[in-house]
């Protein structure tokens, strides 16, 4: 695994980062920052899974702002936006599409679902069954969907930004080990403090403040800083760094399931996606410490003793809190 990290990052280093498009970017955080008052770290956290192509899972309370965060950011970067709203009855032909009879042709005519769109919202994901939550899998692992035995690829860029309820909420079913390890990063919004809910009262007087967002990037430049983040140096002292977190969490006694190899990579990119906002073609320490709870908290599992959905990501975090104080950083 070690090796195959460091292969990731050649030494002959392109310029893939520069000072404009970390403006830019810096720019479309402002934007986005219009509607959804001050949340810094979660609208940056949500920037790197976009940058670096991966999904993003939010889970908090309803009312949140976790829906408008999606749009927000589908406005910002002018991409093809497909809301799913999955409910208990939601069938995977409802996400993935389906055939259609049709009568004038006497043929049958492919009608793609929603998932056929740049940027998918899969709104309260752990509302819908398991079946249904599966339909997801295939898609966002391998950028296609696979039905009625034909194999069709999404449109690029593909992202799948999920939002879900703890799982404490009534009618929700939890999302499988597998799943959760295909998103990028997991976040939460958090409450706002009492002035910037004054703030976000007096700001929706006239007109939703999504109305005033506008495409600061193109798709098409989204997808050329994605190609770009795989350009990114990392030192092998830090591909060491990584992996010494990584192999921690397999080992720690109060964990029943560690950071697997898809776990590894996430934070690879992530930390490269890190770099390239920060308008830096290198990484540094803190472009994995800062990520290591978003990327990590939702795929490891902490032992039975602790009670599910919120108390075991708490856990989680304080574990990953814990390895993070006992593995040296890299100087």
């Amino acid at each position: 695994m070690r090796d195959w990290i460091a292969s990731r990052s050649p030494k002959p280093l392109a310029v893939v980062a520069d000072n404009t498009s970390s403006r830019r970017l810096e720019e479309l955080c402002q934007a986005v920052e219009t509607v959804i008052k001050g949340k810094r770290e979660s609208l940056r956290h949500a920037l790197v899974a976009i940058i670096a192509g991966g999904h993003l899972l939010i889970e908090d309370v309803p009312g949140i702002g976790k829906t408008t965060l999606a749009n927000a950011f589908a406005r910002s970067f002018d991409l093809a936006f497909q809301r799913i709203q999955f409910t208990s009855d939601l069938l995977p032909s409802d996400v993935t599409g389906l055939s259609v009879f049709n009568q004038k042709t006497s043929e049958f005519e492919w009608k793609p679902g929603p998932i056929f769109a740049n940027l998918v919202l899969a709104d309260e994901i752990n509302r819908a069954t398991p079946k249904t939550q599966s339909a997801l899998l295939e898609a966002m692992a391998e950028m296609q969907v696979t039905a009625e035995g034909v194999t069709r690829p999404l449109p690029e860029p593909f992202i799948v930004i999920a939002t879900q309820n703890p799982s404490e909420h009534h009618g929700t079913f939890p999302l499988p080990e597998s799943q959760l390890d295909r998103f990028l990063l997991r976040l939460n919004i958090g409450y706002p403090t009492p002035g910037e809910e004054r703030e976000i009262l007096l700001d929706r007087i006239e007109r939703d403040p999504l109305d005033r967002v506008s495409a600061v990037m193109t798709a098409n430049e989204l997808v050329e800083l994605q190609r770009s983040v795989g350009q990114v140096r990392v030192d092998e002292a830090l591909v060491d760094y990584l992996l010494k977190i990584v192999e921690a969490t397999r080992k720690h006694q109060s964990l029943e399931l560690g950071v697997s190899p898809r776990g590894s990579l996430a934070l690879f990119r992530a930390a490269q996606a890190n770099a390239v906002i920060e308008g830096r073609s290198f990484c540094i320490p803190d472009d994995i410490k800062h990520l290591v709870i978003p990327c990590f908290a939702h795929r490891i599992l902490v032992g039975t003793r602790i009670a599910a959905g919120t108390a075991r990501i708490r856990e989680a975090e304080r574990i990953l809190m814990s390895i993070l104080d006992s593995v040296e950083v890299p100087v």
